[in-house]
């Protein structure tokens, strides 16, 4: 079978697939990278995949194009390696995804590369899908496409009965986008709604796939988070915090970020949606009133 074979059996792949050469320069990148990064092929041949396209972070937020990137090491003692990362799509977000890195050689042996592949790894497909299937679309936010209030609303009241009548203790997050009005003012809605989409999707994939995703209006997100205890609620707002941080929007040239404050609590066996959400309002303002771009979990 000749070379253009396989590379038809590459083009098939649901996997997104690229080469790098010894230099770091992307010389391959298939129909599945272009689908999982929003990347086309024209994009990325001849540039590094550091060069503000994927920009891999770990789940601590440590970017491994300058600090561990598997590729670079792979090329460097030939071990295949595999990591859980997230990646930078070009809309602004960030996507979780399995990595697999492995050599490449050429006749005598020697490497001359390396390929990685790569697959989208979102655990929260099953609220997102819950969410597109709920009748006439009226608990979807028509914007961002999670959750609106309404179902912020409707999801509350039947967590608290579970956490009153089972004592099964959920999370709630506040998120609330640093200086939006900043973002408006400066660049229009039109680039302002692109920012909410991009926060909106990096916070629905970095959840777990039973995690409920909600935009509760303008820039302010809710996150109900059952079976958490505050540990995990701490550990689950910091990396939210760090993807949100680490993602950007580009337009003309230019790379559009912001920041998020973060405040969260446990639910309570008395709680009503009134007192749970006064005690995250609470929360958030302390997050402003540090700094922003922080969390602050209820003692």
């Amino acid at each position: 079978m000749d070379t253009k074979f396989y590379e038809q059996v590459i083009e098939s792949l649901y996997e997104g697939v690229y080469f790098v050469n010894l230099d770091g320069k992307i010389s391959y990148w298939n129909r599945g990278a272009e689908r999982l990064s929003g990347y086309s092929k024209e994009e990325v041949l001849g540039r590094r995949c550091a060069d503000n396209l994927l920009r891999h972070v770990d789940a601590i937020g440590i970017p491994l194009c300058t600090q561990g990137c598997p590729l670079a090491a792979t090329m460097r003692d030939g071990k295949v390696r595999e990591a859980e990362v997230f990646l930078h799509h070009k809309m602004g977000h960030r996507v979780p995804v399995s990595v697999r890195s492995a050599p490449m050689h050429d006749d005598e042996g020697k490497i001359i590369g390396a390929v990685e592949i790569f697959t989208n790894n979102a655990k929260n497909l099953n609220a997102l899908e819950e969410v597109e299937k709920l009748q006439k679309e009226v608990f979807r936010d028509v914007l961002t496409g999670i959750g609106n209030r309404r179902f912020v609303e409707v999801n509350l009241q039947n967590f608290l009965q579970g956490c009153k009548e089972h004592n099964v203790h959920f999370g709630l997050l506040f998120v609330d986008i640093d200086f939006f009005k900043k973002v408006n003012d400066t660049y229009g809605h039109i680039i302002g709604d692109e920012v909410l989409k991009m926060i909106a999707k990096t916070l629905a994939n970095g959840l777990r796939y039973v995690d409920v995703p909600c935009r509760w209006g303008g820039d302010e997100f809710v996150l109900l988070l059952p079976n958490l205890d505050k540990e995990g609620l701490t550990g689950l707002a910091e990396r939210l915090r760090m993807l949100i941080e680490n993602s950007w929007l580009d337009h003309n040239g230019e790379q559009i970020r912001v920041t998020a404050s973060f405040g969260g609590t446990i639910s309570r066996p008395s709680d009503s949606a009134d007192s749970i959400l006064e005690r995250v309002d609470k929360q958030v303002y302390l997050s402003k009133e540090s700094g922003r771009n922080c969390i602050h979990i209820e003692r």
